[in-house]
Protein backbone atom coordinates (compact mmCIF):
# COMPACT_ATOMS: atom_id res chain seq x y z
CA UNK A 1 0.00 0.00 0.00
CA UNK A 2 1.41 3.59 -1.07
CA UNK A 3 2.06 5.74 1.68
CA UNK A 4 0.07 9.32 1.12
CA UNK A 5 2.04 12.20 1.08
CA UNK A 6 1.52 14.94 4.13
CA UNK A 7 0.29 18.23 3.24
CA UNK A 8 2.94 20.51 3.96
CA UNK A 9 2.42 24.06 5.54
CA UNK A 10 4.01 26.74 7.21
CA UNK A 11 3.59 27.72 10.38
CA UNK A 12 4.15 32.09 11.13
CA UNK A 13 4.57 33.20 15.22
CA UNK A 14 3.98 36.37 16.37
CA UNK A 15 3.64 37.39 19.66
CA UNK A 16 3.57 40.76 21.92
CA UNK A 17 4.25 41.61 25.45
CA UNK A 18 0.69 41.53 26.02
CA UNK A 19 0.29 38.22 24.98
CA UNK A 20 3.02 37.00 26.83
CA UNK A 21 1.24 38.29 30.00
CA UNK A 22 -2.01 35.77 28.77
CA UNK A 23 0.21 33.08 28.78
CA UNK A 24 0.37 32.88 24.52
CA UNK A 25 4.46 33.25 24.09
CA UNK A 26 5.88 32.12 21.55
CA UNK A 27 6.59 28.65 22.79
CA UNK A 28 2.90 28.37 23.47
CA UNK A 29 2.05 29.20 20.30
CA UNK A 30 4.61 27.59 18.77
CA UNK A 31 3.52 24.07 20.85
CA UNK A 32 -0.19 24.28 19.79
CA UNK A 33 0.06 24.37 16.23
CA UNK A 34 2.74 21.57 15.93
CA UNK A 35 -0.03 19.58 17.98
CA UNK A 36 -2.61 20.47 15.19
CA UNK A 37 -0.14 19.62 12.46
CA UNK A 38 0.03 16.26 13.96
CA UNK A 39 -3.68 15.52 14.63
CA UNK A 40 -4.46 16.18 11.12
CA UNK A 41 -0.74 14.66 9.31
CA UNK A 42 0.22 18.30 8.38
CA UNK A 43 3.99 18.76 7.45
CA UNK A 44 5.81 21.57 8.93
CA UNK A 45 8.65 22.30 6.63
CA UNK A 46 9.14 26.09 7.59
CA UNK A 47 8.45 28.24 10.95
CA UNK A 48 8.65 31.73 10.55
CA UNK A 49 8.54 34.31 13.87
CA UNK A 50 8.37 38.01 14.23
CA UNK A 51 8.55 39.01 18.17
CA UNK A 52 7.67 42.12 19.43
CA UNK A 53 6.50 43.49 16.15
CA UNK A 54 3.39 45.58 15.84
CA UNK A 55 0.70 44.11 13.96
CA UNK A 56 -0.95 47.49 12.76
CA UNK A 57 0.52 46.93 9.17
CA UNK A 58 2.41 44.19 7.61
CA UNK A 59 5.94 46.54 6.66
CA UNK A 60 8.54 45.67 9.01
CA UNK A 61 7.64 42.36 9.97
CA UNK A 62 10.50 41.08 8.40
CA UNK A 63 9.89 36.91 9.11
CA UNK A 64 6.36 37.63 7.55
CA UNK A 65 7.13 38.91 4.26
CA UNK A 66 10.07 36.47 3.77
CA UNK A 67 7.50 34.09 4.06
CA UNK A 68 5.16 35.84 1.18
CA UNK A 69 8.36 35.71 -0.71
CA UNK A 70 8.93 31.56 -0.56
CA UNK A 71 5.27 31.38 -1.12
CA UNK A 72 5.26 33.36 -4.48
CA UNK A 73 8.69 31.17 -5.22
CA UNK A 74 6.74 28.04 -3.93
CA UNK A 75 9.62 26.88 -2.61
CA UNK A 76 8.45 24.15 -0.91
CA UNK A 77 5.26 23.66 -2.39
CA UNK A 78 2.96 24.62 1.15
CA UNK A 79 -0.87 24.15 0.86
CA UNK A 80 -1.65 26.04 4.33
CA UNK A 81 0.29 29.06 6.51
CA UNK A 82 -0.63 28.20 10.33
CA UNK A 83 -0.77 30.55 12.46
CA UNK A 84 -2.11 30.58 16.37
CA UNK A 85 -4.89 33.47 16.31
CA UNK A 86 -6.85 35.55 13.45
CA UNK A 87 -4.56 38.64 15.64
CA UNK A 88 -1.66 37.57 15.25
CA UNK A 89 -1.80 37.43 10.98
CA UNK A 90 -2.36 41.28 11.11
CA UNK A 91 -4.90 43.71 12.49
CA UNK A 92 -5.76 45.78 9.60
CA UNK A 93 -8.68 44.28 7.92
CA UNK A 94 -7.13 45.60 4.59
CA UNK A 95 -4.43 44.09 5.00
CA UNK A 96 -5.40 40.54 5.97
CA UNK A 97 -7.90 40.33 3.46
CA UNK A 98 -5.34 41.70 0.67
CA UNK A 99 -2.86 38.94 1.72
CA UNK A 100 -4.72 36.59 1.77
CA UNK A 101 -5.81 36.59 -1.75
CA UNK A 102 -1.99 36.98 -2.67
CA UNK A 103 -1.82 34.13 -0.44
CA UNK A 104 -4.61 32.00 -2.24
CA UNK A 105 -3.88 33.27 -6.05
CA UNK A 106 -0.33 30.37 -5.19
CA UNK A 107 -2.40 28.03 -3.91
CA UNK A 108 -1.88 28.33 -0.17
CA UNK A 109 -4.91 29.04 2.40
CA UNK A 110 -4.69 29.95 6.30
CA UNK A 111 -5.88 27.95 9.14
CA UNK A 112 -6.32 30.28 12.41
CA UNK A 113 -5.59 27.08 14.77
CA UNK A 114 -7.51 28.34 18.23
CA UNK A 115 -10.33 30.37 15.85
CA UNK A 116 -11.52 27.28 14.18
CA UNK A 117 -10.60 29.54 10.89
CA UNK A 118 -9.80 27.51 7.58
CA UNK A 119 -10.07 29.97 4.56
CA UNK A 120 -10.47 27.19 2.27
CA UNK A 121 -14.14 27.06 3.26
CA UNK A 122 -16.80 29.64 2.22
CA UNK A 123 -17.80 30.05 6.42
CA UNK A 124 -13.82 30.55 7.20
CA UNK A 125 -12.85 33.34 4.09
CA UNK A 126 -16.48 34.67 5.81
CA UNK A 127 -14.93 34.56 9.87
CA UNK A 128 -11.86 35.97 8.76
CA UNK A 129 -13.45 39.02 7.00
CA UNK A 130 -15.48 39.78 9.71
CA UNK A 131 -13.05 39.30 12.98
CA UNK A 132 -10.40 41.17 11.13
CA UNK A 133 -12.79 43.91 10.65
CA UNK A 134 -13.87 43.73 14.18
CA UNK A 135 -10.20 43.97 15.80
CA UNK A 136 -9.55 47.27 13.44
CA UNK A 137 -12.42 48.70 15.14
CA UNK A 138 -11.12 47.53 18.46
CA UNK A 139 -7.79 48.94 17.75
CA UNK A 140 -9.51 52.04 16.95
CA UNK A 141 -11.59 52.42 20.32
CA UNK A 142 -8.41 51.85 21.89
CA UNK A 143 -6.59 54.44 20.22
CA UNK A 144 -9.17 56.58 20.80
CA UNK A 145 -9.46 56.00 24.23
CA UNK A 146 -5.63 56.15 24.92
CA UNK A 147 -5.67 59.75 23.39
CA UNK A 148 -8.48 61.10 25.70
CA UNK A 149 -6.47 59.71 28.69
CA UNK A 150 -3.41 61.87 27.26
CA UNK A 151 -5.91 65.19 26.66
CA UNK A 152 -6.77 64.84 29.86
CA UNK A 153 -3.26 63.97 31.62
CA UNK A 154 -2.40 67.53 29.41
CA UNK A 155 -5.39 69.50 30.63
CA UNK A 156 -4.15 68.28 34.51
CA UNK A 157 -0.86 69.65 33.56
CA UNK A 158 0.93 66.02 34.02
CA UNK A 159 2.90 64.62 31.49
CA UNK A 160 1.98 62.60 28.91
CA UNK A 161 4.39 60.16 28.87
CA UNK A 162 7.67 59.07 26.75
CA UNK A 163 11.39 60.44 27.50
CA UNK A 164 11.88 63.16 29.99
CA UNK A 165 12.83 66.52 27.79
CA UNK A 166 16.46 67.47 28.08
CA UNK A 167 16.60 69.43 31.17
CA UNK A 168 14.30 66.96 33.40
CA UNK A 169 13.73 63.68 34.88
CA UNK A 170 11.24 61.54 34.78
CA UNK A 171 10.55 60.67 38.87
CA UNK A 172 7.22 58.51 39.66
CA UNK A 173 5.65 59.96 36.24
CA UNK A 174 6.42 63.48 37.55
CA UNK A 175 8.76 66.08 35.75
CA UNK A 176 11.67 66.95 38.46
CA UNK A 177 14.49 69.39 37.10
CA UNK A 178 18.02 67.88 36.13
CA UNK A 179 20.50 70.21 37.65
CA UNK A 180 23.26 68.48 35.34
CA UNK A 181 20.78 69.34 31.95
CA UNK A 182 18.88 72.14 32.87
CA UNK A 183 22.07 75.07 33.00
CA UNK A 184 22.52 73.97 28.93
CA UNK A 185 18.90 74.79 28.41
CA UNK A 186 18.51 77.92 30.14
CA UNK A 187 21.62 79.15 28.23
CA UNK A 188 20.03 78.45 25.05
CA UNK A 189 17.27 80.55 25.73
CA UNK A 190 19.57 83.49 27.17
CA UNK A 191 21.72 83.62 23.95
CA UNK A 192 18.89 83.26 21.74
CA UNK A 193 16.58 85.98 23.52
CA UNK A 194 19.43 88.17 24.62
CA UNK A 195 22.42 87.86 22.92
CA UNK A 196 20.10 87.39 19.35
CA UNK A 197 22.14 84.22 18.55
CA UNK A 198 20.76 82.04 15.69
CA UNK A 199 20.64 78.38 16.10
CA UNK A 200 23.98 77.27 14.69
CA UNK A 201 25.48 80.59 16.33
CA UNK A 202 24.39 78.89 19.33
CA UNK A 203 25.85 75.44 18.75
CA UNK A 204 29.26 76.40 18.34
CA UNK A 205 29.06 78.61 21.28
CA UNK A 206 28.12 75.73 23.57
CA UNK A 207 31.10 73.73 21.60
CA UNK A 208 33.65 75.98 22.01
CA UNK A 209 33.05 76.19 25.84
CA UNK A 210 32.68 72.72 26.64
CA UNK A 211 29.12 72.15 26.70
CA UNK A 212 27.89 69.29 25.56
CA UNK A 213 24.81 66.80 26.03
CA UNK A 214 24.52 64.77 28.81
CA UNK A 215 24.61 60.94 27.18
CA UNK A 216 20.91 59.48 27.79
CA UNK A 217 19.49 55.99 26.24
CA UNK A 218 18.17 58.05 23.19
CA UNK A 219 20.98 60.42 22.57
CA UNK A 220 22.76 60.40 19.59
CA UNK A 221 25.64 62.16 20.18
CA UNK A 222 26.70 64.67 22.87
CA UNK A 223 26.83 67.81 20.88
CA UNK A 224 23.73 69.96 20.25
CA UNK A 225 22.95 70.64 16.98
CA UNK A 226 20.78 73.92 15.28
CA UNK A 227 17.97 71.56 14.61
CA UNK A 228 18.30 70.15 18.86
CA UNK A 229 18.38 73.69 19.54
CA UNK A 230 15.29 75.19 17.65
CA UNK A 231 13.33 71.71 19.03
CA UNK A 232 14.66 72.95 22.38
CA UNK A 233 13.01 76.88 21.71
CA UNK A 234 9.74 75.72 20.41
CA UNK A 235 8.89 73.50 23.10
CA UNK A 236 6.79 75.18 25.82
CA UNK A 237 7.30 72.78 28.56
CA UNK A 238 10.63 74.89 29.67
CA UNK A 239 8.28 77.30 30.61
CA UNK A 240 5.80 75.07 33.26
CA UNK A 241 3.68 74.32 29.93
CA UNK A 242 2.46 71.07 29.01
CA UNK A 243 2.02 70.39 25.47
CA UNK A 244 -0.52 67.47 23.88
CA UNK A 245 -0.60 67.59 20.28
CA UNK A 246 2.26 69.11 18.97
CA UNK A 247 3.21 66.82 16.22
CA UNK A 248 0.35 63.98 14.62
CA UNK A 249 0.52 61.34 12.53
CA UNK A 250 -1.11 61.40 9.36
CA UNK A 251 -1.16 59.05 6.33
CA UNK A 252 1.20 59.12 3.20
CA UNK A 253 -1.61 60.21 0.53
CA UNK A 254 -1.71 57.23 -1.95
CA UNK A 255 -0.34 54.29 0.14
CA UNK A 256 -2.12 52.26 2.44
CA UNK A 257 0.49 51.88 5.13
CA UNK A 258 2.83 54.64 5.14
CA UNK A 259 2.65 57.14 7.88
CA UNK A 260 4.69 60.19 8.48
CA UNK A 261 4.81 62.64 11.97
CA UNK A 262 4.02 66.18 10.73
CA UNK A 263 3.92 69.32 13.08
CA UNK A 264 0.62 70.46 14.17
CA UNK A 265 -0.24 74.43 15.12
CA UNK A 266 -3.40 73.81 16.77
CA UNK A 267 -2.41 71.82 20.02
CA UNK A 268 -3.30 71.70 23.48
CA UNK A 269 -1.60 73.75 25.76
CA UNK A 270 -2.03 74.18 29.81
CA UNK A 271 -0.23 75.04 33.01
CA UNK A 272 2.31 72.34 33.66
CA UNK A 273 2.36 70.93 37.81
CA UNK A 274 6.34 70.90 36.76
CA UNK A 275 8.83 73.56 37.73
CA UNK A 276 9.79 75.91 34.44
CA UNK A 277 13.27 76.45 33.54
CA UNK A 278 13.21 79.73 31.50
CA UNK A 279 10.75 82.63 32.46
CA UNK A 280 7.33 82.49 30.28
CA UNK A 281 8.30 86.12 28.69
CA UNK A 282 11.85 84.35 27.56
CA UNK A 283 9.80 81.91 26.22
CA UNK A 284 7.37 83.94 24.37
CA UNK A 285 10.14 86.38 22.86
CA UNK A 286 11.69 82.87 21.81
CA UNK A 287 8.06 82.38 19.60
CA UNK A 288 8.20 85.52 18.23
CA UNK A 289 11.70 85.53 16.93
CA UNK A 290 11.31 82.17 15.27
CA UNK A 291 7.65 82.74 13.59
CA UNK A 292 9.55 86.04 12.62
CA UNK A 293 12.34 84.12 11.01
CA UNK A 294 10.28 81.08 9.76
CA UNK A 295 10.77 82.15 5.75
CA UNK A 296 14.25 83.40 6.20
CA UNK A 297 15.71 79.95 6.33
CA UNK A 298 16.80 78.42 3.43
CA UNK A 299 19.32 75.57 2.73
CA UNK A 300 23.37 76.54 1.34
CA UNK A 301 24.17 74.87 -1.69
CA UNK A 302 26.35 71.92 -1.32
CA UNK A 303 29.80 73.01 -0.84
CA UNK A 304 31.56 70.30 -3.06
CA UNK A 305 28.16 70.56 -5.61
CA UNK A 306 29.60 69.82 -9.08
CA UNK A 307 28.06 72.69 -10.32
CA UNK A 308 26.41 75.60 -9.06
CA UNK A 309 22.91 76.39 -10.58
CA UNK A 310 22.50 79.81 -10.09
CA UNK A 311 18.99 80.31 -9.94
CA UNK A 312 17.80 76.77 -8.87
CA UNK A 313 14.34 77.45 -7.85
CA UNK A 314 13.77 81.03 -8.46
CA UNK A 315 12.76 80.51 -12.35
CA UNK A 316 9.67 79.96 -12.63
CA UNK A 317 8.28 77.36 -14.84
CA UNK A 318 5.46 79.35 -16.82
CA UNK A 319 3.02 77.03 -17.29
CA UNK A 320 2.15 75.41 -13.99
CA UNK A 321 4.37 77.89 -11.67
CA UNK A 322 6.77 75.70 -10.13
CA UNK A 323 10.61 76.10 -9.58
CA UNK A 324 12.96 75.69 -11.85
CA UNK A 325 15.92 73.58 -11.19
CA UNK A 326 18.94 72.18 -12.68
CA UNK A 327 19.36 69.36 -15.17
CA UNK A 328 23.09 67.94 -16.47
CA UNK A 329 23.25 67.12 -20.07
CA UNK A 330 26.08 64.94 -20.94
CA UNK A 331 27.12 64.89 -24.24
CA UNK A 332 29.38 61.98 -25.72
CA UNK A 333 30.69 61.22 -29.11
CA UNK A 334 30.28 58.59 -31.39
CA UNK A 335 32.59 56.41 -30.02
CA UNK A 336 30.93 57.05 -26.23
CA UNK A 337 33.62 59.02 -24.87
CA UNK A 338 32.02 61.60 -22.60
CA UNK A 339 32.29 65.00 -25.38
CA UNK A 340 30.55 67.98 -22.69
CA UNK A 341 28.63 68.76 -19.91
CA UNK A 342 25.51 71.00 -20.80
CA UNK A 343 23.95 73.05 -17.51
CA UNK A 344 20.05 74.03 -18.26
CA UNK A 345 16.86 75.21 -16.00
CA UNK A 346 13.99 73.07 -16.45
CA UNK A 347 10.84 72.14 -14.65
CA UNK A 348 10.85 68.61 -13.45
CA UNK A 349 7.08 67.97 -14.55
CA UNK A 350 5.89 68.82 -10.95
CA UNK A 351 1.84 68.88 -10.18
CA UNK A 352 -0.02 71.42 -11.42
CA UNK A 353 -3.50 72.87 -10.06
CA UNK A 354 -5.60 69.73 -9.27
CA UNK A 355 -3.27 67.36 -9.65
CA UNK A 356 -2.54 67.39 -13.25
CA UNK A 357 0.87 66.66 -14.11
CA UNK A 358 2.87 70.01 -15.83
CA UNK A 359 3.90 69.22 -19.63
CA UNK A 360 6.45 71.92 -20.26
CA UNK A 361 9.55 70.27 -21.36
CA UNK A 362 11.26 73.16 -22.80
CA UNK A 363 14.58 73.87 -21.16
CA UNK A 364 16.54 76.96 -21.02
CA UNK A 365 20.44 77.43 -20.81
CA UNK A 366 22.03 77.72 -17.27
CA UNK A 367 24.42 80.41 -18.91
CA UNK A 368 22.17 82.18 -21.03
CA UNK A 369 19.68 83.10 -18.39
CA UNK A 370 22.46 83.43 -15.12
CA UNK A 371 23.83 86.29 -17.19
CA UNK A 372 20.76 88.11 -18.34
CA UNK A 373 19.58 88.71 -14.93
CA UNK A 374 23.01 90.13 -14.11
CA UNK A 375 23.06 92.06 -16.84
CA UNK A 376 19.37 93.57 -16.40
CA UNK A 377 20.09 93.93 -12.55
CA UNK A 378 23.25 95.66 -13.25
CA UNK A 379 21.50 98.07 -15.85
CA UNK A 380 18.75 98.59 -13.64
CA UNK A 381 20.77 100.34 -10.34
CA UNK A 382 22.46 102.58 -12.73
CA UNK A 383 19.38 104.07 -13.47
CA UNK A 384 19.95 107.91 -11.93
CA UNK A 385 15.97 107.19 -10.91
CA UNK A 386 16.61 104.37 -9.34
CA UNK A 387 19.06 105.44 -6.90
CA UNK A 388 17.02 108.07 -5.90
CA UNK A 389 14.12 105.94 -4.99
CA UNK A 390 16.57 103.40 -2.87
CA UNK A 391 17.39 106.60 -1.10
CA UNK A 392 14.10 107.51 -0.25
CA UNK A 393 13.27 104.16 1.00
CA UNK A 394 16.16 103.59 3.50
CA UNK A 395 15.25 107.15 5.15
CA UNK A 396 11.33 105.52 5.21
CA UNK A 397 9.90 105.11 8.51
CA UNK A 398 7.93 102.41 8.78
CA UNK A 399 4.36 102.59 11.59
CA UNK A 400 3.54 99.68 13.57
CA UNK A 401 1.33 101.90 15.90
CA UNK A 402 -1.61 99.79 15.01
CA UNK A 403 0.25 96.26 15.57
CA UNK A 404 0.97 97.41 18.51
CA UNK A 405 -2.33 98.30 19.71
CA UNK A 406 -3.42 95.10 18.98
CA UNK A 407 -0.57 93.64 20.91
CA UNK A 408 -1.53 95.64 24.17
CA UNK A 409 -5.27 94.30 23.39
CA UNK A 410 -4.29 90.89 23.88
CA UNK A 411 -1.98 91.20 26.73
CA UNK A 412 -4.99 93.06 28.25
CA UNK A 413 -7.36 89.95 27.45
CA UNK A 414 -4.56 87.68 28.34
CA UNK A 415 -3.91 89.58 31.92
CA UNK A 416 -7.77 89.31 32.36
CA UNK A 417 -8.24 85.37 31.14
CA UNK A 418 -5.72 84.68 33.79
CA UNK A 419 -7.36 86.48 36.52
CA UNK A 420 -10.37 84.23 35.40
CA UNK A 421 -8.87 81.14 35.58
CA UNK A 422 -7.19 81.78 38.99
CA UNK A 423 -10.41 82.14 40.23
CA UNK A 424 -11.96 79.43 38.75
CA UNK A 425 -9.21 77.19 40.48
CA UNK A 426 -9.61 78.86 43.60
CA UNK A 427 -13.70 78.15 43.58
CA UNK A 428 -12.73 74.44 42.71
CA UNK A 429 -10.51 74.07 46.21
CA UNK A 430 -13.01 75.54 48.66
CA UNK A 431 -16.01 73.50 47.20
CA UNK A 432 -17.13 70.99 50.46
CA UNK A 433 -17.05 67.52 49.43
CA UNK A 434 -19.57 67.13 51.91
CA UNK A 435 -22.20 69.38 50.04
CA UNK A 436 -24.51 67.26 48.03
CA UNK A 437 -23.77 68.82 44.98
CA UNK A 438 -20.59 68.87 45.21
CA UNK A 439 -19.91 66.53 42.16
CA UNK A 440 -22.25 68.28 39.80
CA UNK A 441 -20.48 72.03 40.92
CA UNK A 442 -17.60 69.99 40.20
CA UNK A 443 -18.39 69.13 37.15
CA UNK A 444 -19.51 72.67 36.08
CA UNK A 445 -16.80 74.18 37.00
CA UNK A 446 -14.03 72.09 35.79
CA UNK A 447 -15.97 72.46 32.73
CA UNK A 448 -15.99 76.11 32.66
CA UNK A 449 -11.97 76.18 33.88
CA UNK A 450 -11.39 73.63 30.55
CA UNK A 451 -12.54 76.40 28.45
CA UNK A 452 -10.64 79.20 29.97
CA UNK A 453 -8.05 77.04 28.90
CA UNK A 454 -8.69 77.07 25.46
CA UNK A 455 -9.56 80.56 25.39
CA UNK A 456 -6.00 81.38 26.90
CA UNK A 457 -3.90 79.30 24.14
CA UNK A 458 -5.91 81.42 21.48
CA UNK A 459 -4.87 84.57 22.79
CA UNK A 460 -1.24 84.08 23.52
CA UNK A 461 -0.97 82.06 19.76
CA UNK A 462 -2.55 85.53 18.50
CA UNK A 463 -0.30 87.76 20.62
CA UNK A 464 2.76 85.74 19.59
CA UNK A 465 1.46 85.98 16.02
CA UNK A 466 0.80 89.60 16.17
CA UNK A 467 4.50 90.57 18.17
CA UNK A 468 6.10 88.58 15.30
CA UNK A 469 4.71 90.46 12.91
CA UNK A 470 5.50 93.57 14.06
CA UNK A 471 9.25 92.27 14.97
CA UNK A 472 9.31 90.94 10.87
CA UNK A 473 7.96 94.40 10.06
CA UNK A 474 10.60 96.25 12.06
CA UNK A 475 13.24 94.23 10.51
CA UNK A 476 12.36 94.87 6.97
CA UNK A 477 14.08 98.00 7.14
CA UNK A 478 16.91 96.59 8.23
CA UNK A 479 16.92 93.81 5.68
CA UNK A 480 15.81 96.84 2.65
CA UNK A 481 19.18 98.56 4.20
CA UNK A 482 21.10 96.02 3.51
CA UNK A 483 20.05 94.28 0.33
CA UNK A 484 19.99 98.50 -1.34
CA UNK A 485 23.24 98.78 -0.33
CA UNK A 486 24.37 95.72 -1.83
CA UNK A 487 22.58 96.33 -4.87
CA UNK A 488 24.65 99.94 -5.51
CA UNK A 489 27.98 97.69 -5.77
CA UNK A 490 26.24 94.68 -7.24
CA UNK A 491 28.71 94.70 -10.43
CA UNK A 492 31.63 94.72 -8.06
CA UNK A 493 30.36 92.25 -5.78
CA UNK A 494 29.28 90.17 -8.60
CA UNK A 495 32.45 90.01 -10.05
CA UNK A 496 34.51 88.16 -7.21
CA UNK A 497 32.18 85.79 -6.06
CA UNK A 498 32.43 82.34 -5.94
CA UNK A 499 29.45 80.50 -7.86
CA UNK A 500 28.03 79.18 -4.38
CA UNK A 501 28.19 83.27 -3.12
CA UNK A 502 26.16 84.23 -5.81
CA UNK A 503 23.48 81.75 -5.60
CA UNK A 504 22.81 83.15 -2.18
CA UNK A 505 23.14 86.76 -2.99
CA UNK A 506 20.49 86.12 -5.93
CA UNK A 507 18.35 83.94 -3.59
CA UNK A 508 18.62 87.27 -0.99
CA UNK A 509 17.75 89.61 -3.62
CA UNK A 510 15.08 88.06 -5.98
CA UNK A 511 11.91 86.55 -5.27
CA UNK A 512 10.87 84.97 -8.74
CA UNK A 513 11.65 85.39 -12.22
CA UNK A 514 9.21 84.35 -14.71
CA UNK A 515 10.21 83.17 -18.09
CA UNK A 516 8.18 82.78 -21.36
CA UNK A 517 7.27 79.43 -22.64
CA UNK A 518 9.38 79.53 -25.49
CA UNK A 519 12.21 82.19 -26.74
CA UNK A 520 11.24 85.12 -28.27
CA UNK A 521 12.91 86.14 -31.98
CA UNK A 522 15.13 88.60 -29.44
CA UNK A 523 16.62 85.97 -27.90
CA UNK A 524 14.65 86.58 -24.41
CA UNK A 525 13.80 84.66 -22.12
CA UNK A 526 13.11 86.78 -19.32
CA UNK A 527 9.58 88.27 -18.54
CA UNK A 528 9.27 89.64 -14.96
CA UNK A 529 11.85 89.56 -12.46
CA UNK A 530 10.02 90.39 -8.58
CA UNK A 531 12.58 91.46 -5.99
CA UNK A 532 12.48 90.71 -2.34
CA UNK A 533 12.09 94.81 -1.35
CA UNK A 534 9.93 97.24 -2.23
CA UNK A 535 11.71 98.62 -4.97
CA UNK A 536 8.27 100.40 -6.12
CA UNK A 537 4.38 100.77 -5.21
CA UNK A 538 3.62 100.94 -9.17
CA UNK A 539 5.39 99.25 -12.14
CA UNK A 540 8.70 101.04 -13.38
CA UNK A 541 9.66 99.79 -16.90
CA UNK A 542 13.21 99.79 -18.46
CA UNK A 543 14.55 98.70 -21.62
CA UNK A 544 16.98 95.55 -22.01
CA UNK A 545 18.80 95.65 -25.57
CA UNK A 546 19.57 91.67 -26.50
CA UNK A 547 19.94 89.82 -29.98
CA UNK A 548 19.88 91.46 -32.76
CA UNK A 549 19.66 94.38 -31.66
CA UNK A 550 15.83 94.53 -30.74
CA UNK A 551 14.72 96.00 -27.74
CA UNK A 552 12.70 94.16 -24.91
CA UNK A 553 10.79 95.85 -22.28
CA UNK A 554 11.14 94.92 -18.63
CA UNK A 555 8.77 94.92 -16.21
CA UNK A 556 9.74 94.92 -12.50
CA UNK A 557 7.69 94.83 -9.85
CA UNK A 558 7.40 95.09 -5.95
CA UNK A 559 7.33 91.19 -4.68
CA UNK A 560 4.11 90.05 -3.70
CA UNK A 561 4.31 89.27 -0.04
CA UNK A 562 6.34 90.77 2.39
CA UNK A 563 9.27 88.62 3.23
Amino acid sequence: MMRREKIKVYIYIRVSTAMQTEGYSLDAQKARMKAYADFNGYEIVGEYEDAGKSGKSIEGRTAFMRMMEDIKLGKDGVSFVLVFKLSRFGRNAADVLSTLQIMQDYGVNLICVEDGIDSSKDAGKLMISVLSAVAEIERENIRVQTMEGRIQKAREGKWNGGFAPYGYTLIDGKLEINEEEAPAVRMIFDLYVHKSLGGRAIAKYLEAHGIRKMQRHNAKGDLFSAIYIHEILKNPVYCGKIAYGRRKTEKVHGTRNEYRIVASSDYLLADGIHQPLVPLEDWEAAQVRLLSQANKYSRDPAKNAEHVYLLSGIVKCPMCGAGMYGVKSCKRRKDGTKYKDFYYYGCKHRRMDRGHKCNHKKQIPCDLLDSAVAEIIIKLISKPSFAALMQEKINLQIDTSALQQEIDHYEKTLRQQYAVKANLAEEIDSLDPDDKHYHQRKLDLDERLYRMYDKIQETESALIECKAKKQAIEADKITSDNIYRILTNFDKLYAVMSDAEKHELLETLISEIHVYPDQKPSGQWIESIGFRLPILENSFEMSLDKLGGLETVMLFTRSGAAE
